[in-house]
């Protein structure tokens, strides 16, 4: 690794961890059972272990990330991140991307019986998943390790890009629980003592669900 690369690897995790010091301080003040249901951060070793089990060399954000909260507890809990996401746990994680990696493989094999050459975007090797829409992991956000964009996925074919990099997803999110009019254009608000990103669909947690520019 070269000087220049260093210094943009360590510029990226302190913007990492600057822009999740706000989120935690935030959720501290003004969302307590969002805050108290993240889990604590990776060790070294653990983000080791899953990288060698990927097989795929993670992001520098990622790790910045991961080293201060990996995942979410047990108990269940509303999307709390843009795009109704909350954090994976590793093993949520390594399931995710095994299972994406078998369909690519799966529709790999399928294009050589068949002479087809397009190529394949069901999941790329350098995609890693960091945040799901629901328990059930069928749609989320993950990260290209090559070009650090956010990707998001579902269980059906739509794949899009929904930030340039981690730095501006984590940092537009401390900005809208800053701001009450960001917050407000965002759909976001608390539910008994959760931060909620999107109006709940449920009647009877729309009626609990106070938005946070009030």
């Amino acid at each position: 690794m070269d000087g220049h690369t260093a210094r943009q690897q360590s510029i990226e995790s302190r913007q990492i961890d600057d822009a999740w010091q706000r989120i935690e301080s935030w959720l501290a003040r003004n969302a307590p059972a969002t805050s108290a249901n993240l889990s604590p951060g990776a060790s070294e070793a653990e983000i080791e272990r899953l990288q060698e089990s990927l097989g795929v060399r993670l992001p520098v954000g990622l790790r910045a990330l991961w080293s201060r909260r990996a995942g979410v507890g047990p108990d269940p809990m509303p999307g709390f991140m843009p795009g109704e996401c909350v954090l994976m746990p590793f093993d949520v994680v390594r399931r995710t991307y095994e299972s994406k990696m078998r369909l690519r493989q799966g529709d790999e094999e399928a294009q050589r019986r068949t002479g087809g050459t397009e190529e394949i975007t069901v999941w790329r090797p350098s995609w890693i998943p960091f945040a799901s829409i629901g328990a059930d992991a069928v749609a989320g956000l993950c990260v290209d390790a090559e070009t650090g964009r956010i990707w998001y996925w579902c269980e059906y074919a739509e794949r899009s890009v929904q930030f340039e990099s981690l730095t501006d997803f984590l940092e537009e999110m401390a900005d809208v629980l800053e701001v009450p009019l960001l917050a407000e254009e965002a759909g976001v608000g608390l539910m008994h003592g959760f931060l909620v990103w999107g109006v709940p669909q449920d009647a009877a947690e729309r009626a609990a669900w106070e938005p946070l520019a009030g």
